[in-house]
């Protein structure tokens, strides 16, 4: 796949690998800034951590899946495109419980309390679901895309919406917010009118879009001169290239006690991700997306619900207790983790 002016294949693998590594760092640093203007555009406009993680921080991390996705699947390599966006829902939530243990030293899920991520936890596990369902039942064409493409991408929007508005319909609400009155008392960087973050909010996201979509390529050619397969490569190395931006958002929201908004960002990523099988679809020069994909694709999916199933549990049981300085549900997410990479290259 070639999406650059000239082919990075061409260029000698420590070229690549320099490139990667300052593209990283430039969307590592176009991360931490973007945080901090959501994160007051959501105090000055009284959005809410969830809303403005899973809209802002979710849209915006989700522009270098969006040029993977376009160069991958319109040069005819669509298992690249889709392992990269199932790569990276399954790799954004390995980063939360990375970020927990980073940051904090008790349990992230203990001082997470608001229903709506409850509920964008449930719903995005749901699509996952939908994801496998759909790749062992097959696809069909409807209107030049996939019907089950068309179906997961309505599906994601829903979610998304059904989510956004749940805080303020929620019957109940958690009783005990120590942590939550303290995140509201400390508002990071407050100064500056609403047009000041605004407008360096977009320019960080430009400056993310740019750098993630030279990770996405030069990754791809770190890949192919390795020899890895298709599928683990749009999984693990264009999908942690791509998910860059989380990880630096996740981080630096957490820093900033911004813990629903951390959630918010990588479920509101995870239903953006979803939603883009259909313009894989659309630019696939062949038949559906769905029918190039197999097993290593359903136990990638499975694994990214697994994932958020795990923390589902700990947003419910909300306990302190730690080890390695995360919780106990964020290390069963790295073990879980790490044991489906092994199970992805048993089955590629």
């Amino acid at each position: 796949m070639d999406g650059l002016p000239v082919n990075t294949q061409d260029f000698p693998i420590w070229v690549n690998a320099a490139v990667f590594l300052a593209a990283s760092i430039v969307v590592w640093s176009g991360g931490v800034r973007l945080t901090i203007y959501v994160d007051r555009i959501s105090t000055l406009t009284r959005l809410g951590q969830v809303f403005a993680g899973m809209l802002l921080l979710g849209c915006v991390t989700s522009l270098p899946e969006v040029a993977n996705v376009i160069t991958a699947s319109s040069a005819g390599i669509p298992a690249l495109a889709v392992n990269n966006l199932l790569g990276s829902a399954a790799i954004n939530v390995f980063f939360l419980a990375i970020g927990d243990a980073v940051v904090r030293r008790d349990a992230l899920t203990s001082i997470v309390a608001s229903p709506a991520t409850l509920m964008m936890s449930v719903l995005c596990m749901l699509v996952l679901i939908a994801v496998a369902v759909a790749i062992t039942t097959g696809d069909i064409l409807l209107y030049g895309v996939g019907a089950w493409g068309l179906a997961l991408a309505a599906v994601s929007v829903v979610s998304f919406w059904l989510s956004s508005g749940y805080a303020d319909r929620s019957p109940w609400k958690v009783s005990d917010k120590r942590e939550e009155s303290k995140a509201e008392a400390e508002t990071g960087e407050e100064r500056g009118p609403l047009s000041e973050a605004v407008w360096k909010a977009a320019l960080a996201g430009a400056v993310i879009f740019a750098a993630g979509y030279v990770l996405s390529q030069t990754g791809d050619a770190l890949a192919q001169q390795t020899g890895l397969g298709a599928g683990m490569v749009g999984f693990a190395l264009i999908g942690v290239a791509t998910s860059t931006p989380e990880l630096s958002t996740i981080i630096q929201s957490i820093r900033l006690r911004r813990y629903e908004m951390a959630f918010g960002q990588v479920l509101g990523t995870n239903f953006v991700n979803l939603s883009l099988i259909v313009l894989a679809d659309a630019v696939f020069p062949g038949a559906a997306v769905i029918n190039e994909l197999g097993r290593f694709e359903v136990l990638s999916s499975l694994l990214a619900a697994g994932l958020i199933g795990i923390f589902i549990v700990g947003l419910l049981e909300r306990r302190d207790a730690a080890v390695l300085r995360m919780g106990y549900d964020s290390l069963a997410v790295v073990v879980l983790f790490l044991g489906g990479l092994a199970a992805l290259a048993f089955v590629q």
